[in-house]
C-alpha cells in the first residue's frame, strides 16, 4: 500500500502495480481495495499489469483512505489530480457504474491530464422516477446519519438503488455489512455524483476533449444502461460505444480487461 495527499488533506491509499502507462482505475458504489470486487478484480488481472502502471485506489472515506468534510465532487477529482501527479502528470483513467461517472468528471475537469476515458454503465437513467427517489433518499439518508442509524443508512441506500424492502433483512446478515455501515456516510457521495435528478448530463459531456470509450453489458439487469451508454457516447466528440457480450452490471475482468488494453494501448 501506498499513499498520498489531496489537496485538502485527505490522505488517499493506493496500491500500484505492472509497468507502462498510467491506468487509474475507479470504483463504484461500495467498492474499495479489500473487497473482492469488479474493480479489485481488474487491478489483479495480470493482463492489465502487462500493458500498464495500475494505480487502484481507495475513495475518499473508504478503506485505508481518511476523509474530510464537508464533501464535494470537486474534492473526488482532486483525489484523481493528486493520482495523476504521483504517476508523472497524465494518466489513462476508467470507472465502474458510479466511478464511471466520477471518471468523467474527471476528464471534464482535468483536460489534456487524462489522456483517454473508459467507462463502464455510468447509472444515469432518463426515468422521470429518478428524481423523486433521490430526494426521498436524500432526506432519509441524511436523517439515518445524524442519528447514528449507519445500517439504516446503507438500507435507504440499496432501496434506491432497487433492491425490494422484503430482502433488506437478508442483506443485513451479509459477512460484508459491517464493511457497507463502515463507509455509510461515502453513499452519499454516489447520490451527489448523478446529479439533481440523475438524468444523462449530455451539455457536459459534450464538453469531453479526450477519445473515450463508454460501455454496457449485453446481460445487465438494468434496462436503461444500454440507452444511457448509446446517448453519452452520441454527445461526446471522440467517442465510441461498445456492448460487452454476456455480462451484467458486475462486469467480469476477463472480459473488460482485453477491451481496455485495445482502447488504451499506443
Amino acid at each position: 500500500m501506498k499513499t498520498i495527499t489531496s489537496k485538502d488533506g485527505t490522505t488517499i491509499a493506493f496500491d500500484q502495480l505492472g509497468k507502462g502507462p498510467a491506468l487509474i482505475l475507479v470504483g463504484g458504489s461500495f467498492e474499495q481495495r479489500a473487497m473482492d470486487s469488479e474493480t479489485a478484480q481488474l487491478a489483479a488481472f495480470p493482463l492489465l499489469a502487462q500493458h500498464f502502471t495500475i494505480f487502484h485506489y481507495d475513495r475518499r472515506g473508504r478503506g485505508d483512505s481518511t476523509d474530510t468534510q464537508p464533501y464535494a465532487v470537486a474534492r473526488e477529482i482532486e483525489d484523481i489530480d493528486a493520482l495523476i501527479k504521483e504517476a508523472g502528470g497524465s494518466a489513462f483513467i476508467s470507472g465502474i457504474s458510479s466511478g464511471a461517472i466520477l471518471a468523467m468528471e474527471a476528464a471534464i475537469t482535468l483536460g489534456s491530464k487524462i489522456k483517454k476515458l473508459a467507462m463502464y454503465e455510468p447509472p444515469y437513467t432518463g426515468d422521470p422516477a429518478t428524481r423523486q427517489a433521490l430526494e426521498i433518499f436524500r432526506k432519509e439518508f441524511q436523517k439515518a446519519l445524524a442519528e447514528g442509524r449507519r445500517g439504516d443508512a446503507v438500507g435507504h441506500f440499496l432501496t434506491l438503488m432497487g433492491l425490494p424492502d422484503e430482502m433488506l433483512d437478508g442483506m443485513r446478515q451479509l459477512p460484508m455489512w459491517p464493511m457497507w455501515e463502515a463507509i455509510a456516510p461515502t453513499f452519499g457521495y454516489e447520490a451527489a455524483l448523478m446529479g439533481e435528478d440523475g438524468s444523462v448530463p449530455i451539455a457536459r459531456a459534450a464538453s469531453i476533449a479526450v477519445p473515450t470509450l463508454v460501455m454496457d453489458g449485453e446481460a445487465t439487469p438494468y434496462p436503461f444502461m444500454h440507452p444511457t451508454a448509446v446517448a453519452l457516447a452520441q454527445a461526446i466528440p471522440n467517442a465510441q460505444h461498445r456492448t460487452l457480450e454476456g455480462q451484467t452490471h458486475e462486469v467480469a475482468a476477463e472480459a473488460l480487461a482485453p477491451v481496455l488494453v485495445e482502447f488504451f494501448a499506443p
